[in-house]
């Protein structure tokens, strides 16, 4: 993929939809139209969010926080799968956080929902297996908000985080280095969509 189809994030048209519907709704004035459009909603997926979309949420709490933009980026996370709704992040992966100064602890498992694919701008999947599942479950308008992570690393070419759920601690570590890589990533793409 070409380095301009790696930084193409949701585009104005979609923001602006998202902005109206959400202002019928509630009755807002136009001012508050625009402070809408000031934000994007984000949300990393995988299968069953306690390694890589937890990991993914909190790097990039933590970035978006040191870049001063937490009123203007919404970070959430979820899985696919429903075998873990309610669960904290895996032992394993808040272990590995932990030692890069991220706090996954306040976390738990969730399965993406149908209202998700309105609410976010960005539906970020780990590899291939959850983008099509996203993809499948995702009504037609909403499918251009769908990506892969390491679309936006810039470090590292991997195409997908590889699950570390059935291998050993140094999966767990890998997930860091690809989702700081590609946040970093994220964030930059982001910055050039936010309303100034």
């Amino acid at each position: 993929m070409s380095s301009s189809g790696r930084a193409r994030v949701a585009g104005p048209r979609i923001a602006l939809k998202f902005a109206l519907k959400f202002a019928l709704k509630f009755a807002l004035k136009p001012n508050d139209v625009r402070n809408l459009m000031n934000s994007i909603a984000v949300c990393f997926v995988c299968l069953g969010n306690i390694c890589r979309s937890p990991s993914a949420e909190a790097v990039m709490l933590h970035q978006v926080g040191r870049a001063r933009l937490s009123d203007k980026i919404v970070v959430d996370s979820a899985g696919t799968g429903d075998w873990h709704i309610g669960h904290p992040p895996d032992e394993r992966a808040q272990r590995a956080a932990r030692k890069r100064g991220y706090d996954l602890s306040p976390l738990r498992g969730r399965q993406v929902s149908r209202e998700d694919f309105a609410r976010f701008d960005l539906l970020i999947a780990m590899d291939d297996a959850n983008a099509a599942a996203l993809t499948e479950a995702c009504p037609a308008e909403y499918r251009d908000k769908i990506r892969l992570l390491m679309e936006f690393a810039t470090r590292d070419d991997s195409r997908v985080v590889v699950d570390p759920y059935f291998g050993g601690d140094e999966g767990f570590e890998r997930v860091l280095d690809q989702c700081e890589d590609a946040c970093e990533g994220l964030l930059k793409a982001l910055r050039t969509q936010l309303v100034t």
